[in-house]
């Protein structure tokens, strides 16, 4: 029996993707289309920032996202690819 809950990306992979097609979303559309909660995308956005993956500009009362496609992944086996190698794939 198979279980079907799993996927090959992250959710991390999941919310990058998406900012990366959507850089002025609101975070509850962020996590409504990724299927996560607010709070969790809140945390990852503050994941990728962190890490340099993303940068928030605060435009009046919203975001806007800029995703930095040139980083390389974090994983020893795939940390000679740029995430941008990702993005384009799904865009």
């Amino acid at each position: 029996m198979s279980n079907k809950q799993w996927t090959f990306l992250s959710n991390h992979s999941h919310v990058l993707i998406y900012l990366a097609r959507n850089p002025e979303a609101r975070v509850r559309d962020i996590a409504l289309d990724v299927g996560i909660t607010e709070r969790s995308a809140l945390g990852i956005i503050g994941d990728l920032e962190n890490e340099g993956y993303l940068s928030v500009e605060k435009i009046g009362r919203r975001n806007k996202y800029k995703v930095h496609s040139k980083l390389k992944f974090r994983h020893s086996m795939e940390s000679h690819k740029s995430v941008g190698a990702l993005i384009n794939i799904f865009s």
